[in-house]
């Protein structure tokens, strides 16, 4: 079974196309959202996630980059969902902490159907460059209710914003990898005793 999609979201603010393949090569990935700093972590997110996926956005970045951010968020939780299926044989759960230099990040996250962001990542800057470090929640919040996913991040430790992001990322990434794994031995279940996720 091919795990892919894609969706091509336009609003008055946004004009976004999103393709992954859970199963791709992410050394073909293609960012391009029109925030530098945003690009940067979403390369990261498909390196350390090992998924393929394709971002471009045209936004309202004049004004800021808070539209362009969150509905990037929205698009690709919908269409990490819809590759997922109905989720038979995948690993489901997965955490991992973080270090990034002096940074260290917990990431842990569930692909439950039940989305939810629960976030403890205080920045002792307001920017990263040009980039509001609000914004690292505002993605991870969309993105998580929008791909049915229940995610915990957590800062441990860490004053550098750069570094602090970075690991929200990576480790987002690298549990992604884990949950969306296929386990042999469960090939044809769905990982809930309730039978649906």
């Amino acid at each position: 079974m091919t795990r892919t999609a894609e969706l091509k979201r336009t609003t008055a603010e946004t004009d976004i196309f999103v393709s992954v393949d859970l199963d791709g090569d992410s050394e073909t990935s293609e960012i391009d959202t029109g925030v530098g700093f945003l690009d940067h972590m979403l390369t990261l997110l498909s390196r350390h996630s090992g998924i393929a996926m394709t971002v471009t956005c045209s936004g309202d970045t004049n004004v800021d980059d808070h539209h362009s951010t969150e509905d990037i968020g929205i698009a690709l939780g919908q269409v990490i969902r819809e590759a997922l299926g109905d989720k038979k044989g995948i690993r489901r759960y997965a955490d991992v902490t973080l270090p990034m230099d002096e940074a260290l990040v917990l990431a842990a996250l569930d692909i439950s159907g039940r989305g939810g962001l629960y976030y403890d990542v205080p920045f002792l800057t307001e920017k990263i460059g040009t980039f509001d470090t609000e914004l690292v929640e505002e993605f991870m919040h969309s993105f998580a209710l929008n791909a049915g996913i229940t995610l915990h991040l957590r800062k441990l430790a860490g004053t550098n914003s750069h570094h602090v992001a970075e690991a929200c990322f990576k480790g987002l990434g690298r549990a992604l990898r884990e949950a969306v794994s296929e386990d042999p031995r469960f090939a044809d279940r769905i990982p809930s005793t309730k039978g649906v996720l």
